[in-house]
């Protein structure tokens, strides 16, 4: 599946956002190495903390059907020309359960950009550090 196919996906995530705080919908889409594509969208709640952002609701609906080999994952924001990218917390989800797939983060099928985990969260907690620690 091309890059411009994925993100076509997350734009129909975002259709779903639930977002009436922040008024900035975000879609994901993603895709797995035999081809399943999970959506995620953001979903707000008025405490803000149970709020979900659309990675981890894509991330989270995979894990749940039984599917870890993910491929590339595509994030589209609602902010005009501006990309979208992950924030913090789904950086660390990412870096933990996609740690070499391709992440787009777009604003449209035209204008994305293409990153590894490792570049946007260098550093990462990752597995490892937990099995080290004594």
């Amino acid at each position: 599946m091309t890059n411009e196919e994925l993100i076509e996906y997350a734009l129909k995530a975002r259709e779903n956002s639930y977002s009436p705080y922040s008024h900035y919908k975000v879609g994901a889409a993603l895709l797995t190495k035999d081809g399943k594509v999970y959506l995620g969208t953001n979903v707000e709640n008025c405490a803000y903390g149970p709020s979900n952002c659309a990675e981890r609701s894509a991330i989270f609906s995979a894990v749940s059907n039984g599917d870890r080999d993910f491929v590339k994952l595509a994030i589209v924001g609602s902010s005009g020309d501006d990309i979208a990218y992950p924030c913090g917390v789904c950086r660390q989800v990412i870096a933990e359960l996609l740690p070499n797939a391709d992440i787009i983060c777009a604003n449209s099928v035209t204008k994305y950009e293409v990153h590894k985990i490792k570049d946007l969260l260098p550093h990462a907690f990752t597995p490892d550090d937990v099995a080290n620690v004594e």
